[in-house]
């Protein structure tokens, strides 16, 4: 056989070692699904509630009349739960501020939970001495929002001999911190029904 053919050849066999397949089944039968997809395995809060609750709250706040053109600097909490049931409310607060930063209409200041952080890093930066003064981020700088945005989710359950019946509802208010007013509100809910 001819050197180069031989060279060729086992570049062949080589590359082909490399080439990737999707994703298959293993042997506990897992596969991936759409995430978007309607999911409907309890009546329990799953992840269709949790985003078309975001998107729905989102959507009605970008388009309200007191975020207009102006873009404001907001201060978003952890959405309250007021279930009977866990729910993680940290995911239904971050998809809310994602969908309102991807739609341009706000800007989010570090919230509560955030600050420690903020303050931490200003402090690293300008009293350790480990950085060039012209480089640092300056203290004092920091933006107080315009407004905060906080809200709850609620559910009421109900049961038959046979039947469960799961209202969940959630409320969204957006409150000037100069004036304390509500500038928007919405609600938003969910009945989901399971039978045995």
């Amino acid at each position: 056989m001819n050197k180069h053919v031989l060279l060729l050849v086992s570049g062949l066999v080589l590359l082909s070692g490399c080439v990737t397949t999707a994703p298959t089944a293993g042997p506990g039968n897992v596969s991936y699904g759409d995430s978007k997809a309607v999911e409907t395995v309890t009546n329990q809060f799953g992840s269709t509630d949790l985003q078309t609750l975001a998107e729905s709250m989102a959507q009605s706040l970008a388009h309200s009349p007191a975020i207009g053109t102006r873009r404001p600097l907001v201060t978003i909490a952890e959405v309250k739960n007021k279930t009977s049931e866990y729910i993680d409310t940290r995911s239904i607060t971050d998809s809310i501020r994602s969908q309102l930063l991807k739609s341009g209409s706000v800007r989010f200041a570090v919230d509560v939970a955030g600050m420690d952080n903020q303050t931490e890093e200003l402090a690293r930066q300008n009293q350790s001495g480990l950085y060039k003064k012209s480089k640092t981020a300056k203290m004092g700088r920091m933006e107080g929002s315009d407004y905060r945005l906080e809200g709850s989710i609620t559910s009421i359950v109900k049961r038959g001999d046979d039947i469960k019946d799961v209202y969940y509802k959630m409320s969204l208010q957006l409150i000037s911190n100069e004036s304390g007013t509500i500038e928007w509100a919405d609600e938003k809910d969910i009945r989901k029904t399971s039978r045995k």
